[in-house]
């Protein structure tokens, strides 16, 4: 209960008003001890002006001073001259000396008293009806403001600044109004991001649906001709392929925004990782007579996801060759510390201009130096989104002419999470990928064995490593 008034009183509104209160009381009491302290000068005037009656009374009748000093000097009482007093009327109900202060206390006494009190009545009155106007003030300015709120303005605060139970709630409404703010701007951030996706989708899927349908009315024009009909139905299967890598990086990208993606840690080698990250490219960097070199530590391991890893490397080897000439070198190589482990992709390609590298990880941009016409412009923000979302970062160096060096930092963490311990929905995700990538991996075919040393592909010259 204490505690309670205590918080009270922090309100610089309430304060005032105790305040204000503890005035009135200490006026009120003021008043008291004045008309006490006039009761008891009234009373002496009034038995000084009685016994200098008493004392004029008795010398006019002859009586001697002395005798009339004597008798007002005297403290003791006698049967005889009580029986003498109560003959006369002089009782202790019907006395005198008592109406003659009762006449005086009534007149200045009594108005007194009531002025002050009313007085006081009135103040107490006012007072109050001025608090309770600061409080109605102070509960339509709070009003007013989160009105505001429910419009989408936030540019007012409730809070004063000030503590107290109302200040600590008007506090507690400025966090729910700042909360809903933030939603408000994620939510209108994720609807233009939706809206700019669906226009990226829409140019993306028009190229390839253009030429399908180019090459189906050659098709159906020149059906006697094999050698025609064979050139442009696998030029529409490369659109329908194209199409196809679209949707299955748009569909995995959503997942990783949406927070759906469960990552399944674990540690494995890191050689091990780089072979199935780069296991598909080996035959295109060999047609471009390009060369993929690894180097690291055979046996070190890496803690992470190996299949989204896995991608996440084989997007950044592919953008290196993407960039690269005929001739050149793509360099993957990974190094642990004693908190990250890095893999790190370079290549001695046309590197990356001032006006790219600021938004290489924005999804569908391609840079006009790129060689894949084919790109979608999502490699490397899935690349990203992957690293990012196990906590990892990854950042890129680079310089027009001199190649580019991509590195992907993993946090070193030693805890694991086993099957049994992963939440339901997190299985039912891996489940679902699993299912998602059982068709690249019934495609996949034998990777070679990269464990072997320092530089780890070592079939030589013709392009494979």
């Amino acid at each position: 209960m204490g505690g309670r008034a205590m918080t009270w009183m922090q309100d610089r509104q309430n304060r005032r008003y105790a305040v204000f209160l503890a005035g009135i009381c200490l006026a009120l009491a003021a008043v008291f001890f004045i008309a006490c302290a006039d009761r008891e000068i009234r009373i002496r005037d009034s038995l000084l002006k009685w016994e200098r009656a008493a004392a004029s009374s008795l010398l006019e009748q002859g009586v001697p001073e002395g005798t009339v000093a004597l008798a007002f000097k005297n403290t003791e009482t006698t049967r005889a001259g009580e029986e003498l007093l109560r003959k006369i009327g002089y009782t202790e109900e019907n006395r005198a000396v008592l109406s003659v202060i009762r006449e005086r206390e009534e007149g200045g006494a009594g108005i007194f008293i009531g002025a002050a009190g009313l007085g006081d009545c009135l103040l107490l009155w006012a007072g109050t009806l001025c608090y309770l106007r600061r409080r109605e003030k102070t509960y339509e300015h709070a009003a007013h403001i989160i009105d505001q709120y429910a419009e989408g303005d936030f540019s007012e605060r409730i809070s004063r600044g000030e503590r107290g139970m109302l200040d600590h709630l008007f506090s507690a409404v400025d966090r729910l109004s700042t909360a809903l703010q933030a939603k408000g701007e994620e939510e209108k951030k994720s609807r233009e991001f939706l809206k700019d996706t669906i226009s990226d989708i829409s140019h993306q899927l028009k190229t390839p649906l253009a030429a399908l349908h180019m090459y189906t009315e050659i098709i159906a024009g020149e059906p006697e001709e094999p050698e025609t009909v064979r050139v442009f139905a696998e030029k529409s299967e490369e659109s329908l392929g194209r199409m196809d890598r679209l949707i299955r990086m748009l569909l995995r990208v959503t997942r990783l925004d949406a927070g759906s993606v469960r990552f399944r840690k674990q540690k494995m080698y890191a050689a091990d990782l780089v072979r199935e990250a780069c296991a598909d490219l080996m035959e295109r960097a060999e047609r471009e007579r390009k060369k993929i070199s690894f180097y690291g530590e055979p046996d070190a391991e890496i803690r992470c996801d190996r299949e989204w890893t896995a991608e996440a490397v084989g997007n950044l080897v592919k953008n290196a060759l993407d960039h690269t000439r005929s001739g050149g070198q793509v360099a993957v190589s990974w190094k642990k510390s004693p908190a990250m482990f890095r893999i790190i992709v370079a290549d001695d390609g046309t590197g990356i201009s001032q006006e790219d590298i600021h938004h290489i990880f924005k999804r569908f941009y391609r840079s006009r130096q790129s060689s894949d016409t084919q790109g979608v412009g999502l490699g490397l923000p899935l690349a990203r989104s992957i690293v990012e979302g196990q906590g990892g970062r990854i950042s890129v160096e680079s310089s027009p002419g001199q190649g580019a060096v991509f590195t992907a930092s993993f946090p070193d963490t030693p805890e694991e999470i086993t099957a049994s311990e992963r939440p339901q929905d997190a299985r039912d995700e891996e489940d679902a990928r699993d299912k998602e990538d059982a068709r690249d991996k019934a495609d996949a075919r034998d990777k070679p064995d990269i464990r072997g040393g320092k530089d780890m592909w070592d079939k030589s010259d013709a392009g494979e490593r």
